[in-house]
Parts: structure tokens; sequence; C-alpha cells
């Protein structure tokens, strides 16, 4: 059956009395093809010759119209900054409605009530629909790590005669029918650079440059979505496809495997950034957001003049968007979850007034000492630190002993060795998931006494010295991020640098010789091996400590752990009995 056939029984199934001319209309078919199509249409036996519904339709609609609905909404939502970081997008309240809830109604109004819905992301937000509207909940727990994909697989029994919808859609008209004869993926009537695929004569979604907007909803038949789930398995076997979206299933010679639902674009709004959420519903009142009210104080603006909101990479320890503001760009820094326990945040603001008269940092416009809020300027046409692209490590280097020479000073330490304890006091589970921990950190803990036997000078220290806080604009240099700064010996920072770029022993001599410019003494080289190890330990405790909050940090948490058992090894056999 084609697309023209499904969409003229549908509307005969509700009105058989309506003539060619309403269908027509309806439709927006030529008369023509109205006409030629419900001749066809005669010819299988699913009208009779007075235009009435037979039985073989009346069956065809048993079998292939809805009994299930799965709605998307497991994933972060980070186009949604900041308002992700308080709220899941399902949950979102647009023209006094939240999202989820009136997807569901609409889909009580169709007569479907057996709904899945996949959480991950805030999934807590959820649960309260289980006694409202007596959904299932299924949880994606990897919903970080996996794209919707893997959403799609964890419900594939419901995949007949099923819809497949994204949490984020406002329609304006129930989307949903009591009665539907074919598969079908919606998009809408406008054309933009970001689809790949548009519609053609057939109603096939074919690839494209510039294609219709993808509206995410979708509906698959019982024996279309027995192909659909053989492909998710596959896709979902190989790990290439753990960040695929669940169309990839979809995909055949260079077009979609079912046909298109086309609908205005006027007809159902995405609600997936913020200025989306602005334009749909600008009294909404997550619009009511403390970094945006941060940003509107400090610049002396109104919510309508911020724009282009982008996520930054997701940092360790806090999240960043970048957005734009008559003209200008700017960053906001969120804090991260659990960083209260791990960051003074008056230390902070004390490390920025010390740097003032440095030309080495990014000035914020605005931070707060209570909870880490920071507003900055965008550094424009500058890049991270490339850390195996030596060139460029020489000149992060060459402004790390500028401002080691400076010898600024500061009222508080880092003391590396009570930060090693006190990241591990903070675990909630009180154990490390190393079997060796006791004996990695007892190690470790004996390089102190030579550690301090060989500390030249404290002074102002980033500690977090890693390749991604170094921005470069040409020559210059700007080092950012200095909330875990403090007094120290200036050699812990090449240390730091070093376990974050992972690199290997030649890589390590190798930045020691760039920074002390080929004249390091062994007893300061061997040193910089035990501030290795000690910071090793170190971030693998904060790691450990994120990860019980069920932030995982994968390859990095385990090379951490790695330099610090590897480089104690190499420290002992250089000290000997002085350990």
């Amino acid at each position: 059956m084609n697309k023209h056939e499904s969409d003229i029984l549908e509307l005969l199934l509700k009105d058989s009395k309506l003539t060619q001319r309403q269908i027509s209309e309806r439709t927006h078919l030529s008369l023509g093809l109205v006409n030629k199509t419900i001749k066809s249409l005669k010819q299988k036996g699913y009208l009779s010759n007075n235009n009435r519904i037979t039985n073989k339709l009346i069956n065809l609609a048993e079998k292939t119209s809805p009994k299930s609905a799965v709605i998307l909404a497991a994933g972060l939502g980070m186009r949604m900054v900041p308002i992700n970081v308080e709220t899941s997008k399902g949950i979102l309240r647009v023209k006094g409605e939240v999202l989820i809830e009136r997807l569901i109604k609409q889909l009580h109004e169709a007569s479907i009530s057996d709904i899945v819905v996949i959480v991950g992301f805030m999934k807590e937000k959820y649960e309260y629909l289980i006694d409202k509207f007596n959904v299932q909940l299924i949880v994606n727990s990897k919903y970080s790590e996996k794209n919707n994909l893997y959403s799609v697989k964890l419900a594939e029994k419901k995949l007949a005669n099923c819809y497949i919808i994204p949490c984020d859609l406002y329609f304006k008209e129930n989307p949903f029918s009591k009665v539907e004869f074919s598969s079908w993926y919606m998009v809408s009537d406008c054309k933009t650079d970001e689809s790949s695929y548009r519609i053609n004569r057939k109603c096939e979604l074919v690839k494209s440059k510039k294609g219709n907007r993808l509206i995410g909803l979708c509906y698959l038949t019982s024996q279309d979505a027995k192909m659909i789930r053989e492909r998710i398995d596959d896709l979902c076997s190989d790990s290439a496809y753990d960040r695929s979206f669940w169309e990839k299933a979809l995909e055949s010679n260079n077009k979609l495997c079912i046909l298109a639902k086309e609908i205005s674009d006027n007809d159902v709004i995405e609600i997936n950034t913020y200025e989306q959420l602005c334009t749909a519903d600008s009294k909404s009142d997550h619009l009511n957001n403390q970094s945006i009210d941060i940003i509107c104080k400090t610049l002396k603006i109104v919510p309508e003049d911020i724009h282009d909101i982008n996520t930054l990479k997701k940092g360790m320890s806090n999240r960043s968007f970048i957005f734009t503001a008559k003209g200008s760009r700017y960053i906001m820094r969120i804090p991260g979850k659990g960083t209260g326990h791990l960051i003074n945040r008056n230390n902070e603001c004390r490390n920025y007034s010390a740097l003032k008269e440095m030309a080495v940092v990014d000035e914020p416009l605005y931070i707060d000492r209570s909870n880490g809020y920071k507003l900055t300027r965008f550094i424009e046409g500058s890049h991270p630190c490339d850390a195996h692209n030596f060139s460029e490590v020489s000149l992060c280097m060459n402004k790390l002993r500028l401002l080691h020479d400076a010898n600024l000073c500061v009222d508080h330490e880092f003391s590396l060795f009570d930060q090693i304890e006190f990241y591990e006091s903070l675990w909630p589970n009180k154990a490390s998931a190393y079997s060796d921990y006791e004996t990695t950190k007892k190690n470790v803990m004996k390089l102190r006494k030579y550690i301090e036997l060989n500390i030249e000078k404290k002074t102002l220290c980033h500690i977090d010295a890693i390749p991604d806080n170094f921005l470069l604009k040409g020559n210059d240099v700007f080092m950012i991020d200095w909330e875990y700064s403090g007094m120290q010996d200036p050699h812990i920072d090449i240390a730091m640098f070093c376990i974050y770029s992972m690199y290997d022993q030649n890589e390590i001599d190798k930045l020691i010789d760039i920074y002390f410019k080929n004249n390091c003494p062994d007893n300061i080289r061997l040193k910089i091996y035990c501030y290795v190890s000690a910071c090793g330990l170190l971030w693998s405790n904060w790691c450990e400590y994120k990860y019980q909050l069920g932030i995982d940090f994968g390859e990095y948490s385990l090379k951490q752990y790695r330099y610090a058992k590897e480089y104690y090894r190499l420290a002992e056999k250089e000290l000997g009995e002085f350990l």
C-alpha cells in the first residue's frame, strides 16, 4: 500500500461519506490523483463500488493499527544547556503543559495506553508518571555513553504497531491516530541544511545535501518492526554505533526504508535548545535560570539578547557553555556534581586577585564565591594546547615558567598528600575499587619525604596545569581555570601536565627538558617522577569519588592509578634504602 492509499483510507475510516473533493482538500492531493487512488483501492478490495469500507479494510486496520508507544527521554539534552542542569527536557513546561504529559494525553486520546518511557538522565523526575498515567519506565543506565539507538533496543519487544516518540516535541494538534495502515517517519515541509533526507515524488526519504526537517516521530507496523529490530540488534552489537541515533536502523541504499509523513512546520515545536524554548514560550518558568540571571545582570541585557548557545566539551569538574550577546561571545561555567566538596571557591577568587597584574589568565567578569558560577569573555581565535605538538607545548611551558618565576603568593596551599587523604575520605562507599589500593597508597606516601627534601621554593601554582587549560592564540598563551590553584612547589605543575596528557616516560623527559631548557638536575627529575606517582594517586582518588557519584572517566582513571604504581617503582629503583 502506498502513502496516498494509506492517507485516503485513514480519512474514510473516520468518515466514509467524504466526497472526493473533500478528500482532496484534506490530503492536499489533486482531484485526479484522489480519483485514481480510489479506483486502485476498489480493485484491491478495500473499498466497495459505492466507496464504503469493506471487511478486508477493517481486518487490515486491526492488523496494522497502533497498540503501543515508546517515548525516548533518557538523554542528557546537552543542547538544552543551561536548563538541562536543573531539568530534563521531557519535564519542561511549555504553554502551561509538561511536554511528556501532553504527549501521553494525546496518545490516550488515540486509545493507546500501553506506553513505555525510556529514562536515564534525571530518571527520578519521571517516576511520578507511573502513578499518574500508568506508564512503564525502562532505565537506560548507559545514557551518557550511548545514544538513543541503545534506548530503542531496550524497548524492542514493544516495537510492533508502535509509535517511537522523542520527549521534546510539542504538537499543536494530536499527531496520533487510532488507525495506521503503514509505517512512516515524520518530517516537516521546512527545508534545512541540518537534514540529509528530502521527500521525493514517491514519498520516500532519500539522501540529499539539504532536506526536510526531521521531526523524529515514527510509526512501525508489526511487519516492518521485525526487520527494524534485527537491524537494531546488529548495530548495537558493534561499538562503532554506540553514539548513533536509532534512525540508523532505518537507513537502506541512501534512503529510509519506510515512507515519509509530512506535516506543516508550523504544527510542531521541537524544544531542543534554550532559544527554542524562548521562542515557544517566552514566559516559561524554566527560563528563570540561575546562570541566565547572572549573565543578564552582569552584561546588563535581557534573556532575549542571548543567542547561539552551545555546550563546550564537558569538563571534569564543571559544565560550560558558550553564547553570543550583543555581538560578543562569552563562556558561562556551571559547577559540576560534587564539586562543592572538592573546591574552595573563596580560594579561587583569591587566586584571580593575585594574578590580576599578569597577562596569563582569563579574567572573570563574574565569579560567585559561594557556588562557583563564573562568566568570562571567550578568547576568539584560540585553541587548547595539543599535548603531542611540542612546538605548542614549548609555548605553554614558557608561560608556565613565567608564572613560577613571578613568585606570586596567596594565603592557601594545595597540600598534595593531604588532598589524597581528603579525596579518599569523600568516597561514599568508603572503599577503593582497586584490590591493592592500600599497598599502592602506602608506597606513594613513602615518596613524601624525598619530595619535601627537594623543594626549593613554593609559589602560586596552577595545579590543574593540563593541556586543555592552556589556550593558544598565535604565540600568545592564556591559562584558564584556576580553581585548584594554591601555594606549591612549581614542579608539581610539570607532573600534572604529563599525567593528563598520558605521556610515556620518553615524553615526560622531553617535557622536563623543555621546561628546564635541557638543564634539569637529576634530583629534580627524580622528584618530578615522584610527583607523577603521587599526582596519579591524587586524581585516581578524585575519579573514584566521581565514579561513586555515577560519573565515569573511563581510561583516564585507570591510567592515573597506573602512574601511581609504575612511577613509584621507578623512584624505588633510584632511591633504594632511602624509602
